[in-house]
């Protein structure tokens, strides 16, 4: 007898009448409520199951948390495109506070083991992140709201991101995990920004171009490149960090599939940079080569780069080679100290400097930029466009915040630069090492000239980096752990045989 389990499939059930009928009736009944209540309420629907996969795979393997918020990461912003301006970075923040309460569950019947994250990076993310708690207190500050939006890109993700990478992800082949989606990323997004550039853009983004991004995003009838980022500013940041990772990964690694894959994010994240039409984003490219050549201690490469760097240095700054390539142009604007839009920043910074004479502590977080405009749109800081992501520091946090800031992040550097140098013997460990440390000095020298440090997703690479630098000497004793052991079993192999 025919066991209709064992025997039909599928594809078969779509053969009878009664299935086909209510499938067309749940897809009417789905088309009712989209029309009726909305295209996010009918997404929303679409998601439950995909909520309770997420919930199910989080709770049974807590780094599956860490590798939906990268994804978040570089997603969330643009999405609002097409979703509407919903509040969806809040995403991030649920998904890191998911994943706390997912490893609490896991470790529940025994003792959690902190021991990965206990150490000074992690201190001075909860320095940084008190500090900001403090800034409550602050009488300048006048909206608690916009503190709780901004105080999140400026220190809640890094306090919570460093612990988790250290505990969940401390493994070698975490890391290796983590360069990879990065490069996969970094390609797509660049593929995304050539369609945008060389076929057009799609409704939703024409749509949001002319609503008022066409003033930044489309100069001298040229489009600035977006891909699926929040903007161009912070597309051409993270592809010049793209780049120059790319790049020293491809220097450093041996395996042939790894250097074809950083070998693409190289020319990929370079390429999206070209494209953007962000000028800062050079800053990356000049200040993360600088240190790489420092890191490698190697007198020739050293005198190589240093001659790359000051003839790529002439050429945009005493030349008029390649003018009538718009992108070319438009990045050698950024060595013009007589740049308009250089001009009109210093001035900024001089009224900025006058206001903030008597306020040390700054006018509050979420007091400029864009939560200011929001949220304390009458406010005399949310008047002055403040661009750097250290004039916003300032702005906020005063003098003192700005301070802080600048000796945490250059602690981070050095540290991170001695443990790759000296406590790592593994060469190609090393030259990752050295890659992301490039890319967190790159990023930091770029934030100068746009607010990119502390927006998505670079925040999130740069907050991962410092913790991998920081597991440099874990991720390093492994992996000699590791050869010890294929030695072993290599000499017992061997003995065996010449038993035999």
């Amino acid at each position: 007898m025919k066991n209709p389990i064992q025997e039909n499939t599928g594809s078969e059930a779509f053969l009878k009448p009664s299935v086909i009928i209510l499938l067309i009736l749940v897809v009417a009944a789905f088309g009712i409520i989209v029309v009726k209540v909305g295209p996010l309420i009918g997404l929303a629907i679409i998601l439950i199951p995909g909520l309770f996969f997420f919930l199910n795979r989080l709770f049974n393997n807590p780094q599956f948390g860490v590798y939906m918020v990268f994804l978040a990461g570089f997603t969330v912003n643009g999405i609002t495109r097409y979703l509407g301006d919903y509040p969806f970075g809040l995403s991030i923040d649920i998904i890191l506070i998911l994943t706390y309460i997912a490893i609490f569950f896991k470790e529940f019947n025994r003792k959690m083991d902190w021991s990965p994250a206990t150490n000074d990076l992690t201190l001075v993310a909860l320095i940084w992140f008190t500090y900001a708690l403090l800034q409550l207190l602050n009488p300048e500050a006048v909206s608690k709201t916009a503190w709780f939006y901004a105080m999140r890109g400026e220190s809640l993700y890094m306090l919570l991101t460093v612990p988790l990478v250290m505990m969940l992800m401390n493994k070698y082949r975490n890391l290796n995990t983590f360069l990879y989606l990065w490069a996969i990323i970094s390609i797509i997004a660049t593929i995304k920004g050539v369609i945008q550039l060389k076929i057009g853009l799609d409704p939703w983004e024409q749509k949001w171009i002319n609503a008022g991004a066409y003033t930044t995003h489309i100069l001298f009838g040229k489009l600035r490149v977006f891909s699926f980022y929040s903007d161009a500013g912070q597309f051409g940041a993270a592809q010049a960090h793209a780049g120059l990772v790319g790049t020293i990964l491809f220097l450093h690694t041996k395996l042939f599939k790894e250097r074809l894959l950083f070998g693409i994010m190289a020319i990929a994240g370079f390429y999206g940079m070209f494209i953007s039409g962000t000028r800062g984003s050079i800053a990356v490219i000049f200040a993360g080569f600088f240190i790489y050549l420092v890191l490698t201690r190697n007198l020739r490469m050293i005198t190589i780069g240093t001659l790359v760097g000051i003839s790529f240095f002439v050429f945009f700054k005493f030349t008029t080679i390649g003018n009538d390539v718009y992108a070319i142009n438009r990045m050698r604007t950024a060595f013009n100290p007589e740049d308009p839009s250089l001009l009109l920043r210093l001035e900024n910074q001089k009224k900025l400097r006058i206001y903030l004479t008597d306020k040390p502590f700054g006018g509050g977080i979420g007091s400029s930029a864009y939560w200011g405009k929001r949220f304390s749109p009458n406010s005399y800081l949310s008047t002055i466009a403040t661009d750097s992501w250290y004039v916003v520091i300032w702005a906020e946090q005063g003098i003192v915040g700005l301070a802080l800031h600048l000796i945490i992040l250059f602690y981070i550097i050095g540290r991170g630069a001695f443990l790759s140098m000296f406590r790592v013997r593994d060469p190609v460990l090393q030259g990752k090492l050295f890659a992301l440390n490039s890319g967190i000095l790159g990023i930091m020298a770029a934030s100068y000239g746009n607010a990119v440090l502390g927006q998505m997703p670079t925040a999130l690479m740069i907050y991962s980096s410092m913790a991998f630098l920081f597991l440099a000497k874990r991720i390093d004793n492994e992996i000699k752990e590791s050869e010890t052991e294929l030695k072993r079993l290599d000499n017992e192999i061997g003995n065996q045989t010449n038993l035999k």
